[in-house]
């Protein structure tokens, strides 16, 4: 029996999670009425007070035949794969990926006659082909699924029980430029280490280029008084715009926050969750009478809070890229590629702005980076612009408040700053000379958009260097939000 769940709300949870969302779109968008008929909450907050909505996008309850392929990318389904195949000497198999009983099993077993691709997998140490070990055979297929949806901040949990076999069962996330594993287990590995069979190990990987081994930002190691392949646990993890809390069975086992971490804080992008099982040769291999075995899932859930920023913060706050996950994530795409396609765009420069304008980790109000601007009065009416990405801002008619936090230097004489709202065309302009300079300050005007956003609709920055009274100034931009009018 799913814990906290009745039928009817398994049945409104498999309906309603068809519908597609946006990475930081509003969860309230989802089925608010789960937690009434269910009262679905975290383990760890069985009254819900902290007010979390079931984000039923990503969500699932393994209740059918099948996996649902509308959340979940397959690891290896037609032959495809999303950067990488698994980690040698063990691949990736999408016969693996089964659904019965109401669980999510991802198998791994012993196949000789299993096509394994022709290559090799390196990872720090670890350079090897799929299905060889040391010239000899090794064929071992697993699985991997992948959330088709990202999300900023919230609370994930899982009710899953370890492979009983020296392979990893693990529950992590992947974004642009980070990682977050929020377990990582063995149910019997063959050579003592950081994971053992009473073990979590939980590690945040920092994969800022060039992104060398080691990258974790922080690692915490748990030990348990039960072995994680004998019975179900839940597992949860509570991520926050500046904090992460880590449980098991709803204690509180670790939490750490960004002042502590400072530069080695790295969640400040949306998260795909994966689940999936590899060998790790540093803590042995598994034996060909211990498979076939599987790492069972009872239920994934995510939990978030509502919000009323229309905009995707992380992009609007210059963490990272504007996401367009209806679009299909290009399958080899790394995770801290900065390349625009359509799955993931950038802020843009134009001309001479790239020299007067960039993305920096010099001072932030929240997260770790900012939009930068310098000029000189000299600049001879240089316009400055940083373009955000055609249809970042889609948002209904209506009432709005358009808002962003700015620092000037102390020596800046900077008049004005202008907002643009491409589709339809709105103009805000902001007056600098009044605010208080060498501190954040926060602005905001009403905005009314009498028709709904166009197909090509962002919001654009930009300054006039002939905006400055004297010398060179400095400032710098973050947090830009677009909310609905209370």
């Amino acid at each position: 029996m799913k814990a906290n769940f009745t039928k009817a709300a398994i049945i409104l949870l498999t309906t309603q999670g068809l519908m597609a969302c946006q990475s930081d779109a509003d969860p309230t968008d989802t089925v608010n009425e789960l937690n009434d008929i269910a009262q679905v909450t975290p383990i760890s907050d069985p009254q819900n007070e902290a007010g979390w909505i079931l984000n039923t996008a990503i969500s699932d309850e393994f209740t059918g035949n099948e996996i649902d392929r509308s959340k979940w990318l397959v690891q290896g389904d037609n032959n495809e794969y999303y950067i990488w195949k698994g980690r040698a000497p063990s691949q990736f198999a999408p016969h693996n990926v089964i659904v019965e009983d109401g669980l999510l099993k991802l198998k791994s077993q012993w196949e000789p006659d299993f096509a394994f691709a022709e290559e090799n997998y390196a990872d720090g140490d670890v350079d090897a082909g799929y299905g060889v070990y040391e010239d000899e055979p090794m064929p071992i297929t697993t699985a991997a699924i992948v959330s088709h949806q990202r999300f900023l901040n919230g609370y994930m949990e899982v009710r899953s029980k370890a492979i009983d076999a020296a392979m990893t069962s693990a529950f992590w996330a992947l974004g642009y430029q980070s990682e977050l594993d929020i377990f990582e287990q063995m149910g019997r590995p063959t050579i003592e280490g950081n994971i053992r069979e009473d073990y979590v190990k939980s590690t945040a990987h920092d994969w800022r280029p060039p992104a060398k081994r080691p990258t974790w930002a922080f690692q915490h190691s748990e030990k348990y008084p039960f072995r994680v392949a004998d019975e179900f646990h839940v597992y949860a993890a509570e991520w926050g715009q500046d904090y992460l809390k880590l449980f098991t069975d709803g204690k509180l086992i670790y939490s750490v926050t960004q002042k502590e971490l400072g530069d080695k804080w790295v969640l400040t992008n949306p998260l795909e969750i994966w689940l999936d099982s590899e060998i790790f040769q540093w803590l042995g291999m598994p034996h060909k009478e211990e498979l076939p075995g599987s790492f069972d899932v009872d239920y994934v859930r995510v939990w978030q809070k509502p919000q009323d920023n229309t905009l995707q913060r992380a992009f609007y706050s210059f963490e990272g890229p504007q996401l367009f996950d209806k679009n299909p994530k290009p399958l080899k795409m790394a995770p801290e590629s900065s390349k625009d396609n359509a799955y993931q765009q950038f802020w843009e420069f134009p001309g001479a702005s790239s020299e007067h304008a960039s993305l920096v980790y010099e001072r932030a109000t929240k997260g770790k980076a900012s939009l930068k601007i310098e000029a000189d009065a000299s600049d001879n009416a240089l316009v400055i612009s940083a373009i955000a990405p055609d249809g970042s801002v889609n948002v209904p008619a209506g009432e709005y408040e358009i808002c962003f936090d700015v620092w000037l230097a102390p020596d800046s004489t900077w008049k004005t700053l202008n907002l643009d709202l491409i589709n339809p065309k709105t103009t805000l302009h902001f007056d600098l000379q009044a605010i208080s300079k060498g501190l954040w300050v926060s602005l905001s005007q009403p905005l009314t958009r009498k028709s709904a956003s166009g197909a090509n609709d962002a919001l654009n920055i930009s300054i006039d260097s002939s905006n400055l009274i004297s010398g060179k100034s400095t400032l710098f931009i973050d947090n830009v939000a677009l909310k609905k009018a209370k």
